[in-house]
């Protein structure tokens, strides 16, 4: 049982993976700690967005690989004579062994922090003042002190007005893993990150998907070639892509939906995933009345050391001004933590954060942007290598994609990067720690590569940058 006895601890509301790092790295400073969360340690990246999105992305490529055996010579035979093999999906069962992993995932970082000494509340809780924060214990309100407290309450789906999921045929990415049967015709409306991957994923599945686009091009806020190839691979695959064009309602018609366009025309499906953004869970958490400031969106206003506008409350994650990905909330977690208990806190450099999108293929980004580079933001120049030219890519049967390198004009120095290959969040690291420790080109593509790989493919783009070394 708490008491009020106590009064340097550290309060973190929510349990994500930024309030998971802030509360171990607290534990390991000798801090205090309470974690409060509702629904589950790991948030929604654990429970439901992150762990069970990527892990039927990787189902799907699973089922694709079939098709690439195909083409790489590998028959398929049953008594000594070919057969040809169709996949077969069962969704319920795939469902429920992401739920499964999911939950599996939540119970173990649970287990962590109670190892760890940390007090987990489960419970709802909001701030009174900028020194309490309250929650339910035991059916009643209790109150208790902090020195720090850390925001960490992610963000939810967005709903448009006209087009309210309800967890049957109208779905948002939390409401997904409920289905037991493919859905026949997948109507994805949006074409961010979070559609982008998920039509990729259904597409691969064997859904008919279509793509709803209220830009003219997807994924916009990433590089315009990689941007450009995904849409051609969607396309090529059999993908419906309606570009320039918003939903303006969606409708449940009780065994399908109509997707009402703003250009008039309607869409019929079997489902409709609404992927339209999120909004922060900041609503009701008493952050205003204790003077903590809120971007208009309703984020929390936080800077490089995720420090709000009241010194002692700090927010993280989805919930403020930062970029919504779990490797930057765990990173500004321990970045409080060091900076409230007086230990080296590092501002966090936003620039040099990569990113993946786990679309088939994958993109990958990190640094300076080529546009950019265009716009004159910096003096830079760029590089590009095609995967078709690189021999592991040949063997692997890997046709799309290319390798980007950006480095600044005269000192050679790496400044940004994309990849869109298989395991593009993984070949953007190397590029990542170029960036990080100011590496110049020539540094490396002196670094040994192996032979045959795919990674060789960045020393070469570096290689072709050296002349514009000074």
């Amino acid at each position: 049982m708490l008491t009020n006895s106590k009064t340097g601890r550290i309060v973190i509301i929510g349990g994500g993976p930024g309030g998971y790092e802030a509360a171990r790295t607290a534990r390991q400073l000798g801090a205090e700690v309470v974690l409060i969360e509702q629904s589950g340690i790991g948030g929604n990246a654990v429970l439901t967005d992150v762990v069970p999105s990527k892990t039927l992305i990787a189902t799907a490529e699973a089922a694709q690989q079939i098709e690439l055996a195909k083409s790489l010579g590998i028959s398929f035979t049953q008594e000594g004579k070919p057969v040809n093999p169709v996949v077969s999906i069962d969704l319920a069962a795939m469902n429920k062994r992401l739920l499964q992993l999911a939950k599996s995932q939540s119970q173990e970082m649970l287990e962590n922090l109670k190892r760890d000494g940390v007090e987990v509340i489960n419970s709802t809780a909001r701030l009174d003042g900028n020194h309490h924060v309250v929650f339910l214990q035991d059916g009643k309100e209790t109150k208790i002190e902090a020195k720090t407290i850390i925001i960490a309450v992610g963000a939810s789906p967005r709903e448009l007005p006209d087009a309210k999921t309800d967890g049957e045929r109208v779905l948002n990415w939390k409401q997904l893993y409920s289905l037991t049967e493919l859905p026949e015709h997948l109507v994805v409306v949006g074409s961010g990150v979070t559609g982008a991957e998920f039509a990729s994923a259904y597409l691969q599945l064997g859904c008919k998907v279509t793509l709803v686009s209220s830009r003219d091009k997807v994924l916009p806020g990433n590089d315009e070639d990689a941007a450009a190839l995904i849409e051609q691979v969607f396309v090529h695959s059999g993908m419906n892509l309606l570009k320039g064009v918003r939903a303006s309602s969606v409708v449940n018609t009780g065994n399908g939906v109509e997707v009402w366009l703003s250009n008039g025309e309607k869409v019929s499906g079997s489902h409709c995933l609404m992927a339209v953004g999120a909004i922060p869970n900041t609503h009701g958490l008493g952050l205003e009345e204790a003077g903590v400031l809120l971007a208009e969106d309703g984020r929390v206003i936080a800077n490089k050391v995720a420090r709000t506008s009241r010194a002692n409350v700090y927010a993280i994650g989805d919930c403020a001004t930062s970029i919504p990905l779990a490797s930057v909330s765990t990173m500004m977690g321990r970045t409080a933590v060091y900076h409230t208990l007086g230990d080296v806190a590092s501002p966090t450099r936003l620039r040099n954060v990569a990113s993946n999108v786990f679309t088939t293929p994958e993109i990958a980004q990190v640094g300076w942007s080529q546009q950019e580079i265009r716009d004159g933001l910096v003096r830079g120049e760029v590089e590009q290598v095609m995967l078709e030219s690189n021999p592991r890519a040949k063997m692997q049967g890997i046709n799309e994609g290319f390798i980007k390198l950006f480095a600044s004009r005269g000192s050679g120095t790496v400044i940004g990067g994309v990849v869109v290959a298989p395991k593009a969040s993984d070949l953007i690291y190397p590029i990542a720690v170029a960036i990080e420790n100011r590496l110049t080109v020539d540094q490396l593509a002196r670094t040994y590569t192996v032979y045959p790989s795919l990674s060789a493919s960045i020393a070469e783009a570096a290689s072709a940058l050296h002349p514009i070394i000074d």
